[in-house]
């Protein structure tokens, strides 16, 4: 380590500026963020200080292995100091980075939505394995916010079309724009709308994963999420369960004949959204697909005809 470097790794300058240009490394600013990271209690230090550090400077992870020394100019430090910053607020690096990937996509993301996470992706699996016996299935995303759920079906079916609706103009902005993202503009289409009061039947498939948050646990949950992610999409009332008492209205009028339904669910709701979806008689469930921690995460159900 030369004179420059020396001591750059113990921790990132405070304010950044552009005289630290020269001074850092891909590396050593790697290591630094890190440490910050890890001393403010962030999940996963490692993996959210190469991120960013990628998107500050440009560069891949093969660069940063194989040329680890590259220096950061000014505007690289700026950035990444102002990435850190936000990220030490707990703001999510999805949102600092303004995307994210969901089921192969890369996805534009906006405080204005959620951020898809890995554990939805049993929705998916179990809506490609519902659509099997469907010949050019219709698909309605109920509460699509970043349009992960409908977007990640229409990329595995390519005869598919599909309906997003959410409450949230500036979220169906988000959809809109990942469709057009993805190269699935000419087939999804979407709507403002209150979870499909106001649509027609006729969907193959119906696919949700509504606020279910329940209201007092809100202010429980990790500060990335609770300060940071929408509360419209989180809050489920009192209970958890409002949206799904509004599903158990709404989806019987918007079934096809042969129609499925998959609604997401949080750890140990299983049996509450069961008995709240089966309570009017005209809905009944009949398989589960859990996610990559274990507990059931997707249900499904479809019309009592």
């Amino acid at each position: 380590m030369n004179r420059l470097t020396e001591g750059v790794a113990d921790g990132l300058p405070d304010p950044w500026t552009d005289e630290r240009a020269g001074e850092m490394t891909l590396v050593s600013a790697w290591k630094a963020l890190r440490r910050r990271f890890e001393e403010r209690g962030i999940a996963t230090p490692i993996l959210d200080a190469r991120l960013l550090l990628e998107a500050a400077t440009g560069v891949t992870r093969l660069d940063i292995i194989t040329d680890p020394h590259r220096p950061l100019d000014g505007n690289d430090v700026r950035r990444l100091g102002e990435f850190a910053a936000r990220r030490e607020a707990f703001e999510p690096v999805a949102y600092i980075l303004g995307r994210t990937e969901f089921f192969g996509l890369d996805l534009m993301v906006s405080p204005a939505t959620l951020i898809p996470r890995a554990d939805s992706e049993a929705l998916v699996y179990a809506g490609i394995s519902l659509l099997k016996e469907h010949a050019a299935p219709r698909i309605l995303d109920l509460g699509t916010g970043s349009g992960a759920l409908l977007l990640a079906l229409l990329h595995a079916r390519p005869d598919a079309t599909g309906v997003g609706v959410d409450i949230c103009p500036a979220a169906l902005g988000i959809a809109q724009a990942n469709a057009r993202r993805c190269d699935l503009a000419a087939r999804a289409c979407f709507c403002v709308g209150d979870f499909g009061h106001d649509l027609a039947q006729g969907f193959d498939l119906v696919i949700s994963n509504p606020p279910y948050i329940p209201r007092t646990g809100i202010a429980t949950l990790a500060p990335d999420v609770r300060d940071h992610e929408p509360h419209l999409a989180l809050d489920g009332g009192p209970d958890g369960l409002d949206f799904y008492r509004r599903l158990t209205q709404n989806l019987p009028k918007v079934l096809s004949q042969k129609g499925n339904f998959i609604v997401e669910i949080g750890a140990g709701m299983q049996e509450s959204v069961t008995r709240t979806l089966e309570s009017r008689g005209e809905l009944v469930l009949f398989a589960s697909w859990p996610d990559l921690a274990g507990h059931v995460r997707a249900l499904a159900g479809r019309r009592i005809s």
